[in-house]
């Protein structure tokens, strides 16, 4: 297990980083690790960003305190270079960058090509490294998203420079979409009996302190690294069942049969050939089925299974230690554009 000092830490190698994704909560918490630990850090960001676009730019200044944000578009393949780079040296690339849908367009504008155009572009600017928050579940690589991540992964391995592709698992704000709807009363709901799939909980900051960790480690320089939060992994059951018990309810469950998803998904798909916008609706129907059918776990290749002890873990946040802070009130989740559930 990789175990995070919790006092702040301090870079022995400080760094000029140019940062893409930094409205996210991710990015957020990356910049703020990065900023703690003594690196120049300059953010490119969108003129209107974070989710629904609600943030403007004296907002994602407030946002990432210590750091320069400059602004521009990152789908234009010039504007990174001219708005963001400013011909300015910079030693190393962290991306917290991902598409906000998932679908296909959005997929391969964001998560593949802006993320060529800004290699190409920071390897000018003398860049030699890079970390790229990349995700665990394009081990099974089925969806447009899945990969267009894995064709800049390709991308970023053959550039010669130095690289660590990050693959978390599943994010506290991604699992706690039913929280208000277990407070009003209702049925926690599960596909299948609730343990057809597992994941190990990683929250923003643990994750942010692995990528910024990503620096300075040579253990962790050229490698593709899968990473969970800390703790054996939970079934959606299971985070169900101490949900209910943080709120002091018997627990109640709503098996969605896993049946109802094949049936939206085929239905979205063959309609979508015919009428374009529910060709994207039947993408987001498929992510949804891959999240309620698949582990957020290493993937063993001999067995075709997924592995939580081959997962690996860092960090001391827990996801219900997070439960428990949304059941009181003291934080709130910011689950975003691309929240399938």
């Amino acid at each position: 297990m990789h175990s995070p000092n919790s006092a702040p830490k301090h870079s022995p190698n400080p760094q000029r980083i140019i940062v893409l994704g930094a409205t996210g909560t991710i990015g957020v918490a990356t910049v703020n690790a990065l900023v703690q630990r003594g690196h120049q850090v300059v953010c490119f960001v969108r003129p209107r960003s974070g989710a629904a676009r609600a943030l403007g730019p004296q907002d994602s200044q407030h946002l990432l305190p210590g750091a320069t944000v400059r602004f521009g578009e990152i789908t234009d393949p010039d504007a990174f270079a001219r708005d963001g780079l400013c011909g300015e040296r910079f030693d190393a690339l962290v991306s917290c960058l991902a598409s906000r849908t998932g679908v296909p367009e959005d997929a391969w504008a964001i998560d593949h090509r802006a993320h060529v155009h800004a290699l190409d572009a920071a390897r000018k600017v003398g860049v030699r490294q890079v970390v790229l928050l990349s995700a665990i579940c394009v081990q099974k690589p089925i969806l447009a998203f899945q990969q267009a991540k894995l064709a800049f992964e390709k991308t970023l391995i053959e550039s010669g420079l130095i690289y660590s592709i990050v693959r978390p698992t599943a994010f506290f704000k991604s699992l706690s979409g039913q929280v208000d709807r277990v407070k009003r009363g209702k049925p926690f709901l599960v596909f299948g009996n609730g343990e057809l799939t597992a994941c190990k909980p990683i929250s923003d900051r643990d994750l942010a302190n692995y990528l910024a960790d990503c620096l300075d480690d040579e253990r962790l320089h050229n490698r593709i690294l899968p990473i969970g939060g800390p703790g054996e992994a939970i079934t959606p059951r299971q985070q169900g069942a101490h949900l209910f018990g943080l709120l002091h309810k018997p627990p109640r469950f709503k098996q969605v049969p896993v049946a109802l998803l094949d049936a939206i998904v085929t239905g979205l798909g063959a309609m979508g050939r015919w009428i374009p916008p529910l060709a994207a609706k039947a993408e987001l129907a498929r992510i949804g089925h891959y999240y309620a059918t698949e582990s957020m776990l290493v993937l063993n290749p001999e067995t075709g299974g997924y592995d939580a002890a081959a997962t690996p873990s860092t960090g001391s946040d827990t996801l219900f230690d997070f439960y428990a802070d949304l059941v009181s009130g003291t934080v709130s989740a910011e689950r975003g554009d691309h929240s399938v559930f």
